[in-house]
């Protein structure tokens, strides 16, 4: 079930001097973004995009959303329950295709590409794991159902050669829940795919230093056979969490969704103001710091949006 928490207070600004307009006539834009749980990087962006988008379009109200992720941010803006969601491109891949867990196509559009998200897997101190196919027999959280994490750490087990519905004892946890029974030894591992840091394994790294952070380098060819060059070898330091070392993992690109029917001159509004408000974006998290208007066209196969599109144009 969808919990919704509105983090953002609600401002319904004048017109006058509000830089740019939307789509929403004399009622003003009411904007949910859909994001992911609390103590992830999707949840900290939409908050201060929310409160940008509310200070510099005309006559709007954006409020950010705690969600499962992916999956369902792309479920709700296809149902126009939200007008923004963040996503992890693979995701979004299969929802314009219309494929694995979308039945059919999503119509769904692109705002820009963001950041690129992480795979942590995480070992609770104790239990023998130093790659993904030491999980078999192990208990483990995939993440929420309806999430990237989800998607990402099913292919990484099956790349591994486990089965995810039989060779584990899975379990399906929000990012806050499986910090929690690791620290209670609940669970052996966990999945969560994101940004750097992710708040809640910066806490899990500062109560239990003991854990580890495994390295998936060695999934990626067999992940890259089977659904192509979305996923990318990226490098974590692991200092970034307090931890020793570095390792390589899978990484997956972050894009910003819209639904296909908003509004050319809204979309525009929305672009414009996510790439000229990166400065405080990247004050509320830092990987809003990768924010460039080159790779944020890099989207396919979805399609940017005709305001997106607009935006980028007039900066070449």
């Amino acid at each position: 079930m969808k919990r919704i928490l509105t983090i953002v207070a609600a401002t319904v600004l004048a017109a006058a001097g509000c830089g740019g307009s939307g789509a929403g006539g004399g009622s003003g834009n009411r904007i949910s973004i859909a994001t992911g749980g609390t103590t992830g990087v999707y949840y900290v962006y939409g908050g201060g995009l929310a409160k940008q988008l509310s200070a510099n379009i005309a006559n709007t109200q954006a409020t950010a959303s705690v969600t499962s992720a992916s999956v369902e941010n792309i479920k709700l803006l296809a149902s126009g329950k939200a007008q923004i969601g963040f996503s992890q491109a693979d995701t979004a891949a299969d929802a314009v295709n219309g494929k694995d867990t979308f039945t059919s196509k999503q119509p769904i559009k692109a705002i820009a590409r963001i950041y690129d998200n992480y795979t942590h897997l995480v070992v609770a101190p104790g239990v023998a794991a130093t790659k993904a196919a030491d999980l078999k027999g192990k208990r483990v959280s995939l993440g929420p159902a309806n999430s990237g994490t989800q998607v990402v750490a099913r292919r990484v087990l099956e790349a591994a050669g486990i089965n995810p519905d039989t060779d584990i004892t899975k379990q399906q946890l929000s990012i806050n829940e499986s910090v929690q029974a690791a620290k209670d030894g609940t669970i052996d591992a966990f999945f969560w795919v994101g940004g750097l840091p992710t708040a809640g394994i910066t806490d899990l790294a500062a109560s239990k230093p003991d854990m580890k952070i495994l390295d998936t380098s060695d999934v990626l060819g067999k992940m890259q056979a089977t659904f192509g060059q979305q996923y990318v070898a990226l490098d974590v330091d692991m200092s970034t969490y307090k931890l020793p070392g570095k390792i390589k993992t899978v990484g997956i690109a972050n894009v910003l969704l819209v639904p296909d029917s908003m509004s050319e001159q809204l979309a525009y509004d929305i672009t414009k103001t996510l790439f000229e408000k990166k400065a405080e974006l990247s004050a509320v998290h830092p990987e809003a710091k990768k924010l460039d208007l080159a790779l944020g066209q890099q989207v396919a196969p979805v399609q940017l949006h005709p305001g997106a599109a607009r935006y980028f144009k007039e900066k070449g």
